[in-house]
């Protein structure tokens, strides 16, 4: 268990005045399985003409605020202390499924009952259909496979086969590009593993949050240094809360340190941040993260 303080902090300047702006923010971490949110705000500035929050049909929070005066200037200071824990040996060992047992129960028949997991089977923006992705996949989920071994070996190839390069692909870079060409980022490694989880009829959530970072021996940790992750949760009954979160950035199953922010379909869903402007010109975007580690008694101190 894990007690974690983000902070998330956008910076946008503008060349010239902005007349009319509305925004959309995912920038309030969720309440599942593995996390209890302890403390969570939003400052906004200049301060918005309207601001309200509500939910979208993934069960995320969401931030709505938009401008209708001149300004120069934007500033999103997110703020949130969450209560991570992680999946233990024993909950994972005791799912004794096949991955064809799951796909079969998610697939659609008359008079069926509809699990809510199945609208995760479909392609998405991010996440076309590729028969090479497929073939991939198909490697580590042979015939009478357990799920969680054959998810966590993919999970574990994604990691060796691929080449972690920020400067390689951006948020528009296809999946078939960054798939073809073996490197990328996060999301990157993501849509890849959603894309071969859906391909055989498996539902696969886009995860969107933060990884805790510990700094060398002997460094300083910067404030501001850390990034936004994403990861990769798998629909696996018997699992608490019945999502598998596997990170093929890391090689790892998510844990204690990652900080849940919201769950969608692919990146497109759950942007921390995006908005429509009219008139700013040029413009210089500036982010900034910081998670920290608190023990439990000192978390809501300073």
């Amino acid at each position: 268990m894990k007690v974690i303080r983000v902070e998330h902090v956008t910076k946008c300047n503008y060349e010239s005045e902005v007349q009319l702006a509305h925004h959309l923010a995912y920038l309030r971490p969720l309440d599942n399985a593995f996390q209890e949110v302890m403390q969570t705000s939003l400052l906004i500035s200049p301060t918005p003409d309207a601001h309200y929050e509500n939910l979208d049909s993934f069960g995320n929070k969401r931030d709505f605020f938009s401008f209708q005066a001149a300004h120069e200037y934007l500033t999103v200071s997110a703020c949130c202390q969450v209560m991570t824990h992680e999946l233990s040996k024993d909950a994972l060992e005791a799912v004794h499924l096949t991955w064809e047992e799951v796909r079969d129960a998610l697939g659609y028949a008359s008079g069926k009952k509809y699990l809510p997991a199945s609208e995760f089977i479909f392609p998405s923006t991010y996440t076309p259909y590729v028969a090479k992705i497929k073939s991939y996949a198909l490697e580590s989920f042979t015939s009478g496979r357990n799920i969680t071994k054959a998810a966590i070996e993919l999970s574990q190839r994604i990691y060796k086969d691929f080449i972690y390069s920020p400067k390689s692909t951006e948020v528009s870079t296809p999946v078939w590009e960054a798939f073809e060409q073996r490197q990328g980022v996060c999301q990157d490694f993501s849509h890849i593993m959603i894309v071969a989880l859906r391909s055989l009829g498996l539902s696969a959530r886009y995860m969107s949050g933060y990884l805790l970072t510990k700094q060398a021996v002997g460094q300083k940790k910067l404030r501001g240094s850390d990034a936004s992750h994403a990861w990769v949760a798998l629909y696996c009954p018997g699992i608490p809360g019945e999502w598998l979160e596997l990170d093929p950035t890391n090689n790892m199953i998510a844990d204690a340190s990652h900080v849940r922010l919201s769950v969608g379909r692919d990146f497109g869903d759950v942007s921390p941040l995006r908005g429509v402007i009219r008139g700013g010109g040029e413009h210089e975007l500036e982010v900034a993260v910081t998670a920290e580690e608190f023990e439990a008694q000192d978390a809501f101190k300073g």
